[in-house]
């Protein structure tokens, strides 16, 4: 449960803050929303990896498409879907990967050559 729970309070988080209605969302300036989106998929990228979650980055991008749907969908949360929102979540998937595969490679060392 150990290399999960990061993952599950992450996923958790995510809920919240991609399903919270629009009278819940604190006001910010232009493009907070898009950081958001990046840092939150980032975080659920490289904590679903550490978890060693099988086919995580797949599973990702669908739920990056699957929640700007259902936020379109579900008419109480007055929210909008938005392709941008998504791409941006896919941009957050492939950095979350990026610094996994860094963390990963720092841990095993220098390659040395012989």
């Amino acid at each position: 449960m150990g290399r999960v729970l990061p993952f599950v309070i992450a996923a958790s988080l995510s809920v919240v803050v991609l399903f919270t209605p629009e009278s819940g969302v604190p006001s910010s300036p232009p493009g907070t929303d898009k950081v958001v989106h990046i840092l939150l998929f980032a975080l659920l990228a490289f904590t679903g990896l550490y978890a060693r979650i099988p086919r995580i980055l797949l599973v990702l991008v669908a739920y990056a498409g699957v929640s700007e749907v259902l936020q379109q969908l579900i008419t109480p949360l007055h929210r909008s879907g938005d392709v941008l929102d998504a791409l941006v979540d896919v941009a957050g998937i492939g950095l979350g990967w990026a610094i996994a595969a860094a963390v990963r490679s720092r841990r095993r060392g220098p390659r040395t050559t012989r």
